[in-house]
């Protein structure tokens, strides 16, 4: 045993190049020392299933990032589903919109007509309604001068017969006058 750990000291001391010379199975090789300890350690790995259990670990991870890409699809389909709807609801409204704005602009110019036509009868109404009183105020002013005619001719046959009509002349005279008044105001 101390002819171990002496040539570990030794070995330990001396330079790589010269540690690593000589047979290649001997402790005193330290290329040899290296593959033990790794074959060792690659044993130790297998015995213990560490192998196994980086796969597991592997294949957890795999499926956790399948599930969150799984995810991020259902998500994203969601998403365009929403887009989707949100685009035919927007267009929608904008037809929507478009017909309102038609629809205001034929019930203005209905109203712009019927406003017109209103305006067209009141105007004619109006007219009747000057004509109506010209003619009144025409047939007013026909009365009064038949009114004043008749004042007139009535003055007039007073005078005439105060003036030496006889009393036959002056009756068949007023009798003329009476037939011809109501000859005028029928």
């Amino acid at each position: 045993m101390r002819k171990i750990a002496l040539t570990v000291a030794l070995a330990g001391a001396a330079a790589p190049a010269f540690a690593a010379s000589g047979p290649f199975f001997s402790l005193a090789n330290t290329n040899f020392v290296v593959l033990i300890a790794f074959l060792v350690f690659i044993g130790i790995l297998v015995y213990f299933k560490v192998p196994g259990m980086l796969g597991k670990m592997l294949d957890n991870r795999a499926e956790s990032i399948r599930s969150e890409l799984d995810e991020a699809r259902a998500l994203r389909e969601e998403a365009q589903t929403i887009l989707a709807e949100f685009e035919r609801k927007q267009k929608d409204v904008a037809e929507q919109a478009e017909l309102i704005v038609t629809q205001a602009k034929a019930d203005a110019n209905d109203a712009a007509k019927q406003a017109k036509i209103d305006l067209e009868k009141s105007i004619a109404r109006r007219l009747q309604a000057a004509e109506d009183q010209i003619a009144s105020a025409e047939a007013n002013a026909v009365k009064e001068v038949r009114d004043t005619a008749i004042s007139v001719a009535v003055a007039a046959a007073a005078d005439v017969v105060a003036k030496g009509m006889s009393d036959a002349d002056a009756a068949a005279m007023i009798d003329e006058s009476i037939k011809v008044v109501e000859a005028k105001l029928h």
